[in-house]
């Protein structure tokens, strides 16, 4: 049985890719580019991308397993809605789904509102999947990086209601472990829906104080209004992007990123580790060094 890997080369999928060699499984990667892919020894590559459909019926051929991950683009809910119907269309029932935190509450910010559909696709077309809500990636602090290490601030607006950050990696690991849990079951399995979270719930300001103790200076947090970042961002990303990033950080500053009642516990469970603290990256970017676009 062989599990296909959609977005293999980013943060997420490239962990997920390396979680399943570890456990031994048989998997395809699909990317844009397969020369710069890197993947371990025996994994099968394969090139295209989620709007090629002759592309997505080759990768779909002899799959038994579907880890589905889309990238926050412009297209995105298009490439969702081809990439189920062609994996029905192979015969593929078996589906792990990187959704986001509390996809059906925050409708306003497209990203989110473009998971929860393809939430609802997956349970309309009698997928069986399970959906991972993960919160706002520790990872995506990289982004920020410079700005707290070279301006002394920390420029997220998180809030004050608190968000429990996650690792990339650990969200990796449970798509892998469900991954094969699914795929070697005797039949389809119920669908399921897991908030993938940190182990903290951290405000900006206490954000803020680890990277001062982290890097032995006062580092101050900026505040919740999302204005300055957003232009923050749209110099980095398109505008409309930059936009959806502000809408995102409304939802934080107004609700927060809150696991619910033995959230923490069950992915504990499932990982058989502690999940990675917020400490821990931060300290390992402050030591990695920056790299600036040539």
């Amino acid at each position: 049985m062989t599990i296909l890997v959609t977005g293999a080369t980013g943060r997420v999928g490239r962990n997920v890719v390396e979680q399943l060699v570890r456990r031994g499984a048989d998997l395809r990667a699909l990317t844009r580019d397969p020369a710069k892919a890197a993947f371990p020894p025996g994994v099968e590559v394969v090139q295209g991308d989620l709007l090629d459909i002759d592309a997505l019926r080759a990768a779909f051929s002899g799959i038994s397993t579907l880890f589905l991950l889309n990238a926050v683009t412009g297209d995105e809910f298009t490439q969702a809605i081809l990439t189920l119907n062609v994996a029905r269309e192979a015969g593929v029932e078996r589906v792990v789904y990187l959704s986001v935190f509390e996809a059906d509450r925050a409708v306003n910010v497209p990203h989110f509102a473009v998971k929860y559909g393809a939430e609802r696709m997956l349970e309309q077309m009698s997928f069986g999947a399970m959906i991972l809500r993960p919160t706002y990636f520790i990872d995506n602090e990289a982004m920020v990086k410079d700005v707290i290490l070279q301006h002394g601030i920390y420029p997220m607006p998180i809030g004050g209601k608190g968000v429990a950050m996650v690792d990339a990696r650990d969200i990796a690991e449970v798509a892998a472990i469900e991954l094969i849990r699914r795929d070697q079951a005797p039949g389809k399995l119920p669908m399921e829906t897991v908030n993938v979270v940190g182990p903290e719930t951290l405000t900006g300001v206490q954000v803020a104080a680890i990277w001062s103790d982290v890097l032995g200076r006062p580092i101050a947090y900026a505040g919740d209004d999302p204005s300055g970042f957003e232009q923050n961002m749209a110099r980095m990303m398109p505008k409309w992007m930059a936009y959806e990033m502000r809408l995102m950080a409304e939802r934080y500053v107004s609700d927060g990123m809150i696991p619910g009642s033995g959230d923490v516990e069950r992915l504990t469970a499932m990982l058989g580790r502690p999940l990675h603290r917020y400490r821990e990256v931060a300290a390992a970017l402050a030591a990695a060094p920056s790299v600036r676009p040539s």
